[in-house]
C-alpha cells in the first residue's frame, strides 16, 4: 500500500485518529469527525484515519458504507500505533502545524461539540496554527 508520513502534512493541523471497524466506541464518532473534516474542508484542518484492522475487506466495506471524507490508512502490523504508544481504541492525537504533539484523546470524542470547534477555530486561527 501506500506509504504515509506525517510530515507530508506540515503546515496543516493534523488529527491522528486511530480506529478499528470492530470498535464500538470508534464507530460511535466516526459520524462526527466526518462532520469535522467536512466542515474544515480547505482551511488547514486534516483528519488522518489509522485503523488497526487486520481484515481488509472489513475496512474497505467500512469505508464505502459510511461514506468517510478524511484520509485512510490500514496499518495491520500496528507499527504505527505503537510508535504513538496508542493502547486504547479510539485514540487521537492533535499536532500542530510544526509536528509538535498538542493534544492526545483516548476514547470517543463528539468532534463537533461546541467546545472542540472552538479549539479547532482558535487553533486555526493562532499564528502559525497552533
Amino acid at each position: 500500500g501506500q506509504v504515509v508520513a506525517l510530515a507530508d502534512f506540515r503546515s496543516k493541523i493534523v488529527i491522528v485518529n486511530f480506529w478499528a471497524t470492530w470498535c464500538a466506541p470508534c464507530i460511535e464518532e466516526m459520524p462526527s469527525l466526518n462532520r469535522l473534516a467536512e466542515r474544515y474542508a480547505g482551511k488547514g484542518l486534516h483528519i488522518l484515519g489509522v485503523s488497526v484492522d487486520e481484515d481488509p475487506d472489513a475496512y474497505r466495506e467500512f469505508l464505502a458504507k459510511n461514506h468517510i471524507s478524511f484520509v485512510t490508512l490500514r496499518d495491520p502490523s500496528h507499527s504505527t500505533s505503537e510508535r504513538y504508544g496508542t493502547f486504547k481504541l479510539p485514540e487521537s492525537y492533535i499536532v500542530s502545524r510544526e509536528g509538535r504533539l498538542l493534544n492526545k484523546i483516548i476514547g470517543a470524542a463528539d468532534w463537533t461539540s461546541q467546545q472542540m470547534l472552538t479549539y479547532f477555530d482558535s487553533l486555526l486561527a493562532a499564528p502559525g496554527g497552533s
